[in-house]
């Protein structure tokens, strides 16, 4: 989430802004002077909302300690001319006090997501091996693409991302899990499409000795390696309607059984799947079931 500092010295204002932008989802940090904010580690900080008017130093000081996070002053209308010449000074806007909610919110807004587009660089990606790799392209396309990373990646979501082959699709399902708050755990990956289909059920969840002709030994699922973490799926399209089934109750209920067993276990695990094909058609055809949040 987009980290805002809030620089105001009279309390019942910060506060009040600050449980504002709380409910709208923002991570919010105080201070009650420009002298407090430069203590702060500001490059931490995706946009300063600041007041014009701080004891000591004023808060157009943050507009260069700050850079290049943007700075937002808050005036009053009595101030106006003031406030021009913050803009002058290369802050990225003014709201005036008394301020309205919803126009605060989306001056906020906007200047948050120009920020983004402007200066979205592609996410840092550590492969398999403990390689770096990184996402190539910086047209509006791809800068839209980092910017729906950095939104969906801390939100803990089932996510469908869909792309021709060979576009980077596990690319960005490995930036998505290395970004979220499960990037200390494990990211597993499956290609749907290279297992046989009568292996599948017994790749994914796992299955107990016995329970079929060559299970000599049982074997732990796929879904439940990764508790606590990420299962990508590749090529979800081409996942069985009976597997989909079982996948299904994963989502909804956190639950897995392995083959030949009659116990249920519970895991923790966040799904993001991959595919070329269109599965809106593969729905009304009746050969796909699953339903996804896409990227």
């Amino acid at each position: 989430m987009p980290r805002i500092l809030i620089v105001e010295d009279e309390a019942i204002i910060r506060s009040a802004l600050k449980r504002l932008l709380d409910r709208h989802g923002y991570t919010v940090s105080e201070a009650a002077s420009a002298e407090e904010a430069i203590a702060l580690p500001l490059n931490e900080f995706d946009l300063i909302i600041s007041d014009l008017c701080l004891p000591g130093e004023p808060g157009t000081t943050l507009i260069t300690a700050a850079a290049p996070a943007p700075v937002l002053i808050m005036t009053s209308y009595a101030s106006m001319r003031s406030a021009v010449d913050a803009l002058k000074q290369g802050a990225v806007d003014y709201v005036a006090k008394p301020f309205d909610h919803t126009e605060l919110l989306e001056t906020v807004e906007r200047i948050l997501h120009k920020q983004s587009m402007q200066q979205g660089t592609p996410p840092d990606i550590t492969d398999e091996g403990g390689g770096r790799q990184t996402m190539i392209g910086n047209c509006a396309a791809m800068q839209q693409v980092y910017t729906r990373i950095r939104k969906t990646a801390p939100a803990d979501v089932t996510v469908l991302i869909q792309g021709e082959s060979g576009t980077g699709k596990e690319l960005v399902a490995r930036a998505i899990h290395q970004q979220s708050k499960r990037a200390k755990a494990s990211l597993i990956c499956v290609n749907c499409a290279a297992i046989p289909e009568t292996l599948i059920e017994s790749e994914l969840f796992g299955h107990e000795k016995g329970a079929f002709t060559g299970a000599s030994a049982a074997r732990t699922g796929l879904v439940e390696a990764a508790d606590g973490g990420t299962l990508f799926l590749d090529e979800i399209g081409e996942l069985p309607l009976d597997a989909q089934a079982r996948l299904l109750r994963v989502l909804q209920e956190g639950e897995i059984r392995k083959i030949g067993s009659v116990e249920t276990r519970h895991v923790d695990v966040r799904l993001i799947a991959a595919t070329h094909r269109d599965l809106r058609a593969l729905s009304k055809a009746a050969s796909f079931a699953l339903i996804f949040t896409t990227a």
